[in-house]
């Protein structure tokens, strides 16, 4: 849920990263704009684990995290860019509202 408003669903992939997150839901984050074109939020490095972490693209809507900055982002807007990523999942639905946000607190929940 964003901003305790908007609700989006997600399917998540399952790796060592995924496992860990959904351990810790529900959470609330503040994830702040970045580059124009994701929202992130930083862990710091080591901050989650990873076990599949690689060069690759990604697709507006998909979740990551970046683990040099251990970063978990949401990417909502396609520039094309190839980068070591662990995916964690991928949004269903329009994610292009965030484009209009410095930041926004957003809970991570499993549904019931």
């Amino acid at each position: 849920m964003v901003n305790n408003g908007v609700k989006l669903t997600a399917r998540f992939v399952d790796n060592a990263t995924t496992r860990d997150l959904i351990s810790k839901m529900p959470f609330t984050i503040t994830m702040d704009n970045l580059y124009s074109r994701e929202m992130c939020h930083r862990y710091g490095c080591d901050g989650l684990p990873i076990d599949d972490a690689k060069n690759r693209s990604y697709q507006v809507g998909d979740i990551a995290y970046w683990p040099p900055m251990g970063s978990l982002v949401i990417l909502y807007k396609q520039n094309g860019e190839v980068f070591e990523q662990q995916p964690i999942g991928h949004i269903d639905g329009d994610v292009a509202f965030f484009c209009k946000m410095s930041s926004a607190k957003i809970t991570f929940q499993v549904k019931a």
